[in-house]
């Protein structure tokens, strides 16, 4: 299937206004089952997938249906690509960085430290070689990758203590999104912590961490951070556009008839847009909330982001030297982000900066 040609000649909107339903409704009824990273409580980035399922099943007339599983109910929050890959469960939805032991790579469909944004990720993905190079990696695994959400720019994480100089990372216990930006703290002195998302309050408050990294004010918020550590950093440099990844078993895939790939195609895109939308609704009411507790939003030093864009770029070369596959994807990205960054420089920035500055 081309999904651009999908794109270009029926568009999402005539995909969900029920232009393939009229073929779909003699095909076999399919059952499947995704396992979600993300804990039930965050409503936008584990709800999206129920919306997911709601739109797959509406488009195949009730034929084709998924079912949602959070972390515990099928396997871990990190096992799930492990099940996909197995077959256990057809489709899972998670950030593609959580498995980033396994190799280098599996980050760059989600982000890097000083990567694309949110619109540059996408524009990549969709149209430059993002999508092609990724997927010719999760093939290795007998998997491929989908659209699945991003969040923008995430903030900089809760610190039980002040952090002002690169100095004061030095020892900091923090829960960090990943096992790449953990390298990249850990050249700043600080010990990361892989933990799940629904475990990180619980760490937070009895001092077994003592940072903490998730996604923006809204989650945040939800999972009250902000009662046990008041101060609130940004921004999140480590994911300046995070792509969620939905995977799905490339036999399984393979399986399906092909009016159901499209739907499958068609959902994961109403998907990927509705989960910036929502955050960039609900996100700046929630931090005029966090704010009127009493939370100390402030933003990294010049001295951190500096200290902190020196890491990166050394980890980016060992990695370099040590994944043939990160290497050729990693390349192609910073390619495409340079003309996104000219062009950003343009338009984007310069009319955001201007609006920055007015009193609405």
């Amino acid at each position: 299937m081309d999904r651009r040609s999908l794109i270009k000649n029926a568009g999402i909107a005539g995909v969900l206004a029920a232009g393939a339903a009229p073929a779909v409704h003699a095909q076999q009824a399919i059952r499947w089952r995704l396992a979600s990273s993300f804990p039930r409580s965050l409503d936008i980035v584990y709800g999206c997938s129920e919306l997911f399922a709601k739109m797959v099943k509406s488009m195949s007339g009730g034929k084709f249906e998924i079912s949602i599983h959070s972390p515990g109910e099928l396997m871990p929050a990190f096992g799930v690509f492990d099940g996909v890959q197995s077959g256990s469960v057809e489709i899972c939805h998670t950030m593609g960085y959580y498995f980033y032991g396994k190799n280098p790579a599996f980050a760059l469909s989600s982000c890097v430290p000083f990567g694309l944004n949110s619109r540059q990720m996408t524009a990549w993905l969709m149209h430059g070689n993002g999508r092609k190079l990724v997927n010719e990696f999760y093939a290795q695994y007998g998997v491929t990758s989908f659209f699945g959400g991003n969040t923008g720019t995430q903030m900089g994480g809760w610190f039980r203590k002040e952090i002002k100089t690169p100095t004061d990372f030095k020892g900091l216990k923090m829960r960090m999104g990943g096992g790449l930006i953990g390298e990249v703290v850990q050249k700043l002195g600080a010990v990361p912590q892989n933990i799940p998302g629904g475990e990180v309050y619980t760490a937070l408050e009895k001092g077994t961490i003592d940072a903490a990294e998730w996604v923006g004010p809204y989650d945040d918020q939800k999972l009250g951070f902000n009662r046990v550590a008041p101060y609130y950093y940004y921004p999140g440099w480590w994911e300046g556009g995070p792509n969620v990844d939905l995977f799905v078993n490339q036999k399984a895939l393979a399986a399906l008839p092909d009016e159901y790939k499209t739907i499958l195609e068609a959902a994961s895109l109403y998907l990927h847009t509705n989960v910036q939308a929502k955050y960039d609704a609900l996100n700046p009411g929630a931090l005029k909330q966090l704010v009127a507790a009493k939370t100390k939003v402030l933003p990294f030093s010049q001295a951190i982001m500096e200290a902190s864009y020196k890491a990166s770029m050394e980890v980016f070369a060992e990695n370099d030297a040590k994944s043939p596959e990160w290497r050729k994807i990693y390349a192609d990205m910073r390619a495409f982000q340079r003309d996104e960054v000219l062009w950003f420089r343009f338009a984007e920035a310069s009319f955001d900066g201007f609006m920055f500055r007015q009193k609405l």
